[in-house]
């Protein structure tokens, strides 16, 4: 009889999820598919709605949790990875263009995706499944683009132009403004719930302590980060240096923060925290640039496991509700809408080139773990609303991350900063070497 234990059972999960992410790529790049699309593919075919129940993969949606440490890290070091294209003498030609656009964006698909789900609260009587603060919550939502999903992309066709230099500052800013747009929406949202009183601490100071304090923590970090590492002349060791402050900055960004007798009580944003320490580091370190290419070798592995870990948490089962797809087809069509007519009408305002006004707001549609973060918020503060909204959010991310890195890899290819390669060319820093 073969005893296999535990640990060597998350061991052949994980191995398993990387050969089959990495197979699929081969498989999959005759159709002219991302990388990270193939990637979320296969995590989706051994997730538990598929051959994974019957023991080939992840056999629950614990299963996939158990992996969640993972998941952190990657989502720290591609918050990192983007850090480093706040650069200041780029952002003092696209700086005031990607604060404007990622402002105006942000809130344009917040409003239309409130007004849209709120008129169909309205015109279709849906007050049996969804109410207000259902509404005024996913509107909030709507806001956040998944950075690691449009960093891979642009990683692996290494896009480069205008539009891909603006885009990246882009998703970075999206984090903040979103996080205070949900936490301003959220506490409006959570008061009509509960009929109780707006709280202006709740719904405005929290979320700036938040993003200060993220901010704050991130610079503190890199400079730290940046005085040790000039300690160190090996590379190697530099490397070494790189990833261990990444790792620390992300845990100390889970650290909660509340004053004894108020209502002030925040946390840290690790998306923001780690953007900043890869934006101070940057600046601040001549070396940096030779620094972050080895780091991106050593965490290739890295976003393969997070890819198709963020694969395997999608759950079919949301196909089950048709109020919950009805919804979420709504919330898509607006959000989608929302994104592109911001980006494009504030990029044009701003006096951006051409292919900028045009494809960046089908770039910035992609969403998964921030929105997922925020739903998971809600649904334990507004009991059945809360589950709801986490089953549409759970809908829309299965089929904006399937399709989101696709539409972004075609915009950037119809803007020409993805130009083709000869044939037996692999275009993929994350691909493996032959």
């Amino acid at each position: 009889m073969i005893h296999i234990s535990e640990t060597a059972t998350l061991l052949l999960m994980l191995g398993f999820a990387m050969f089959l992410g990495l197979l699929l790529t081969r498989v999959l790049k005759n159709f002219g598919l991302p990388a990270v699309t193939s990637y979320l593919i296969a995590g989706l075919l051994i997730g538990p709605c598929l051959i994974g129940k019957w023991g080939f993969g992840f056999r629950t949606f614990e299963d996939v949790e158990n992996f969640g440490i993972l998941s952190d890290v990657a989502l720290g070091f591609i918050a990192f990875s983007i850090g480093n294209e706040f650069r200041l003498s780029e952002l003092k030609q696209t700086g005031k263009q990607a604060a404007v656009v990622a402002v105006i964006q942000a809130l344009a698909a917040t409003v239309l995706v409130d007004v849209s789900l709120l008129a169909a609260y309205c015109i279709f009587d849906l007050g049996d499944n969804i109410g207000i603060p259902t509404c005024i919550c996913l509107g909030a939502i709507a806001t956040a683009t998944a950075p690691a999903a449009t960093l891979m992309v642009v990683n692996q066709y290494k896009a480069k132009g205008p539009l891909t230099s603006i885009l990246l500052p882009i998703v970075a800013l999206d984090d903040a403004v979103g996080l205070i747009i949900f936490a301003v929406s959220f506490g409006i949202a959570k008061a009509i719930y509960s009929g109780v009183a707006i709280s202006v601490i709740t719904v405005l100071v929290n979320p700036m302590l938040e993003v200060i304090g993220s901010i704050l923590l991130g610079f503190i970090m890199g400079i730290i980060f940046a005085m040790i590492e000039k300690w160190f002349h090996s590379n190697t060791r530099r490397m070494g240096i790189s990833i261990t402050f990444v790792l620390l900055t992300v845990a100390l960004s889970m650290v909660k923060m509340e004053i004894p007798g108020t209502e002030i009580e925040f946390g840290f944003s690790s998306l923001l925290v780690c953007m900043m320490l890869g934006t101070v580091f940057c600046n601040i370190c001549d070396f940096s640039a030779d620094i972050m290419d080895r780091v991106d070798k050593w965490t290739a592995p890295l976003f393969v496991v997070f890819f198709v870990l963020s694969g395997a948490e999608l759950d079919l089962g949301v196909f089950s509700n048709l109020t919950v797809v009805a919804i979420g087809v709504i919330y898509i069509i607006s959000r989608s809408i929302g994104k592109y007519a911001g980006a494009s009408v504030s990029a044009k305002a701003m006096k951006c080139e051409p292919q900028i006004c045009k494809y960046l707001g089908i770039t910035l549609l992609p969403q998964a773990g921030v929105a997922l973060g925020m739903s998971v918020t809600v649904a334990q503060e507004l009991g059945s609303e809360g589950a709801i909204i986490r089953n549409i959010v759970l809908f829309a991310v299965l089929i904006y991350e399937l399709f989101g890195p696709m539409l972004t890899k075609i915009a950037l290819t119809k803007a020409g900063e993805i130009r083709p390669r000869p044939e037996g060319q692999d275009r993929s820093r994350f691909a493996p070497q032959k």
